[in-house]
Order: structure tokens, then sequence, then C-alpha cells
């Protein structure tokens, strides 16, 4: 017996070196052989994994996801009871150690493409399952979450830093996941090629319908890190339009801080959330706005009454004094905003130091996107960005508000911020304070967040 159990191990060790082609191996294993395989292989991948019955490999690709008929079984005769039903199905097994109980479980998958994480996450509350595992960037994406009514205004400086196109890719996908409903986009970077941007982004996500406002009165001629606001305007080799737009050529945006007012005007006191991820200058002069056609409220007053919480990326804590972009932009406005934001509605920053290790290079960016020819963010780095990578900042603000703070490696406790009229932030820690901040994660954290941002960016 002990020889037979080496001659698999020895079997096992070999499988991911063999049949390197796409057709199956020849090893033909009766069930008990295989129970014994897949008990080895629980002995040498004690942090899981899985295994493809027919070509005896475990896969480089694809979601993998359990089915309920086969959980709790880690016995030997329950192994058995997997196998018959792998075989009935897919012919996937998986197995992972559980740390709290030490037992090791192993379970019938069903697989889904990469880029089919809504069908993936469907399928996993239906069968009762926690999480979705992907193959390619081995990460477990929870499944078993809340479904809040999260009602979401996205403010960004559209038009510099490719980070706010993935910020705003983000909440698209959560949308197909039924995670969040997004009310409107207020671009606080004035141009109107920069809500041009946006609307190609609506369209080729499949929301051509997301209003979309546009800051008339901020900064002026901010510093644009990365060019691609003429992105709406590429055409193919025909002269055509590559990208399809709702307000074409001859629409209108509305002003930035009005769209506030119609939007929160007619959604449910305290439930709607804000991420602003670039100037404040919309939502300054949102709270200092009068009543108007669209409320009879002040801007302040509609506020408090609508907005249940802001995630802000910006920020600097700690021991440095150090001028935060965002808000030194455009300081007269950040500092009205600071001063007017009524103090009972929640804020967590997202300082940049947090999302800083998240680098997402160009190469990676295009091989992520290697399902189409023709995409908005695949056409900028093809063709208009000098700068090879791009710091994930602003989906991390994203990803907080839309999943809580589990999702966040940590957060401060609470407390007061204050903004300096030289563009410091100031954190004043109080129980009863309004204010948390994100704090910075580890390497493995880091690597692990933006494997997930690049999982959402492979969808389609």
């Amino acid at each position: 017996m002990k020889r037979n159990i080496l001659i698999i191990l020895a079997m096992v060790m070999a499988f991911p070196m063999i049949g390197q082609d796409k057709g199956k191996n020849d090893i033909r294993l009766s069930n008990k052989e295989m129970a014994n395989v897949l008990y080895v292989m629980g002995q040498i991948h004690p942090d899981g994994f899985t295994l493809d019955l027919n070509t005896m490999r475990q896969p480089t690709e694809g979601l993998m996801v359990s089915y309920k008929e086969t959980q709790n079984s880690f016995s030997s005769k329950s192994i058995q009871k997997v196998l018959k039903h792998a075989r009935a199905h897919e012919s996937y097994v998986g197995g992972w150690r559980d740390p709290e109980t030490g037992l090791y479980y192993f379970d019938s998958n069903r697989p889904f493409a990469e880029d089919s994480l809504a069908a993936a996450l469907a399928f996993a509350r239906e069968n009762e399952q926690m999480i979705v595992y992907s193959n390619k960037f081995g990460i477990s994406v929870k499944s078993n979450y809340e479904q809040k009514d999260i009602r979401i205004i996205y403010d960004c400086d559209m038009g510099s830093s490719t980070d706010d196109l993935f910020a705003l890719m983000m909440l698209y996908r959560y949308m197909d996941m039924k995670r969040c409903t997004l009310l409107g986009v207020v671009v606080d970077r004035m141009n109107r090629a920069n809500a041009d941007a946006v609307d190609v982004m609506n369209n080729y996500y499949g929301y051509p319908d997301i209003p979309i406002g546009l800051e008339q009165f901020g900064v002026k001629s901010p510093r644009v890190f990365i060019p691609y606001h003429n992105m709406a305007y590429a055409r193919n080799i025909e002269g055509q339009p590559l990208f399809k737009r709702t307000v074409g050529d001859d629409g209108e945006y509305m002003d930035g801080y009005k769209l506030y007012r119609k939007l929160l005007a007619t959604q449910p006191d305290k439930s709607v959330t804000v991420v602003s991820v670039g100037f404040v200058t919309c939502l300054s002069r949102l709270l200092q706005s009068g009543p108007d056609e669209f409320s009879p409220l002040s801007g302040v007053e509609l506020v408090q009454r609508k907005v249940k919480e802001i995630y802000l990326m910006g920020g600097v804590f700690g021991d440095s004094f150090e001028h935060d972009y965002n808000f030194t932009a455009a300081i007269d406005y950040s500092l009205k905003f600071f001063e007017l934001l009524p103090k009972d509605i929640d804020l967590c920053f997202s300082p940049g130091e947090v999302g800083d290790p998240l680098y997402y290079s160009a190469k990676q960016i295009i091989e992520d996107l290697s399902w189409t020819d023709v995409h908005p963010i695949k056409w900028i780095y093809q063709f208009l960005v000098e700068d090879k990578f791009q710091k994930m900042w602003d989906p991390l603000a994203v990803i907080n508000a839309v999943e809580g703070d589990e999702a966040i490696h940590q957060v401060s406790q609470r407390g007061w911020v204050s903004l300096t009229p030289t563009g410091e932030t100031i954190f004043t820690p109080d129980p009863k304070g309004n204010a948390r901040y994100q704090l910075p994660g580890d390497a493995e954290w880091s690597d692990k967040l933006l494997k997930y941002i690049r999982l959402m960016t492979i969808q389609h």
C-alpha cells in the first residue's frame, strides 16, 4: 500500500508537466486510485488546489465555483462522492484546508471563463458558496456579500491620470453584479473633452444613460499627468468615430453642482454615497448653492438630508505634513468644502500612500484587454500614454465605498480632519469624529488588490 501511494505521489508531482498540448493524457485511474491522488494533492497543496480529471493538470485559467451538492466533504468516503459528481459534470475537483477546523475539504467545481465574474458570482450565491476562485490570478473573490442599496455619485477629475478610468470601470462592474447603482458622474476638471471621455465609457460598458455633469468654474489649467482627453474623438482609418457617445458634439452637459442638486433631490434621505477622487470644486459649489428648480433646500441642507457618506481620494496623514494635491490645486474651494460640510456625514480618506504600491503597467493593461481590438482604455495605452504605468489610487475609494472596510487593509480610528490654508490635512483623534482614513497594506495585500482590479478589467 505504501508503495502504491508513493507511485501515485510521483504521478501527481508529474501531472503539471504532462500533456502540455490541449489533448487529454493517457492516464486512466480507477476511482480508488483517483481518490488516493486527491488525498495526496491535499497533502502537497495545503493552501488548496484545482485538478482537471480529464487532463490531470491544474488549470491556469478560468474561475472556479464549488457545487452545493458536494460541500462538507472531508472524509475518504466523501471523496468518492465528490469524484462521482465531478465526473457526471465538468470533471473538476478542488480542495482547500479550513484553518479554523484543520479539516481538508474536497469539492466538485464548475468552471467559468475568466471574463465571466458576474455569472460565476451568481452561481456561487445560488450554491451557497462563499468565494469564486481565479486560477489566473490566484485570488478569491467574496460571493456571500450582503446586497445593499448603495447609491453612488462618482466625482472625478477625468482627463489626467488613468486611475479615474479604472475606478469608473469598477463601478460599471459592480453594477453588473448588482452591488451598487451609479446615479451620475460629475467631472470636476473643466473642458468638455473630459466629460466626453465619460460619455464614451458609459456607452462602451453598457450604461449610456448615466447622467454626466461638468465643472464650469473650477481649477484653471490644472496639471495634466497623462493627456488622454482626446480619447473621445478617436477615429478608425476610414475616419469614422471608434467610440459611441450619447451626448455627442452638439449636446450640453449640466453644470456639475447642478447635477448634484438634481440627483440628490430625488433620492431618499441619507441614502447617497459620494465617491470623490478629484478636486472638491463641484462639492464646494454645491454646499454654497441656494434653492433652485430642483430643491427648495440650500446646498448645505440638501447635502445634510440626502448624503450618507463621502469617500475621498486624498489626504496626507501620520507624522508627515505635506500638501495634498487634490485639495491644494483648488485650495479656496477645498477650504470652503471643509468649512461647510455637515459634521454628521461620514468621511473616509484614501491617502496616496495606500495606492502607491499598486502599479498597473501598460503591458499588463494591454494584456488584460486583449479580448478586444477596440477599447477606450486600451486605445489610450496604445497611442497616448508615454508614462508606462499607472498607480491605482482612485479605485481604492470605489472599492471601500462598495465593499466596505473589510476590503481595505485597515482604517484609522475615528477623528476630525481639518485643512490648513496651505493644503495640509490635519487629523485629530476623537471617537465621536466623522472621519477615518485608510492605512497602507503590506506587499501581499497590495498584490492581491491589484490582481482584483485586473480581474475586473478583463470582464466583458
